[in-house]
């Protein structure tokens, strides 16, 4: 059983309640979302295991069990083509849970227009896999988003 957490501090969301299709819909898999703490920060490693992709907007950290976990830093954030992300981590990585992988400010992201919800997804999972989903909660950076069994 994989323990995922928050990679940022902020309030849970779930995945219904983020403004874009592909995620809302659970089409890249289930999982949950969390609307940050307005102020710059840093996205932490949610799982242990290796950084296998890496954009300023969003990296996959794979853990000892093949669990692969998405964190999307924003909506549409790869339109603002790296600026104000800076990656702290590099793809190949290992990595420890809390480990700094980028830092980001969501405000900046608003004034660019766009969203900084952050879907957590697990990939490659079936809804079923999940439990403990958090979902209208505060999480601290590291707080249990779900586990995945």
């Amino acid at each position: 059983m994989t323990t995922v957490t928050s990679p940022l501090a902020g309030r849970a969301i779930g995945l219904a309640a983020v403004p874009d299709p592909v995620f809302s819909g659970v089409m890249v898999g289930p999982g949950t979302a969390v609307d940050p703490v307005r102020e710059p920060s840093i996205a932490v490693a949610p799982v242990d295991g290796i950084v296998v992709s890496l954009h300023a907007h969003a990296f996959v950290v794979v853990d000892g069990e093949g669990h692969g976990v998405l964190t999307h830093l924003g909506i549409d954030t790869v339109q603002l083509n790296g600026q104000g992300f800076e990656l702290l981590a590099a793809k190949g990585d290992t990595v420890r849970r809390g480990d700094p992988v980028v830092r980001w400010n969501p405000v900046e992201v608003e004034a660019a227009g766009k969203s900084p919800v952050c879907p957590v997804v697990a990939l490659e999972a079936t809804p079923d896999a999940l439990a403990d989903v958090a979902e209208g909660v505060d999480v601290p950076s590291g707080g249990t988003l779900f586990t995945w069994r």
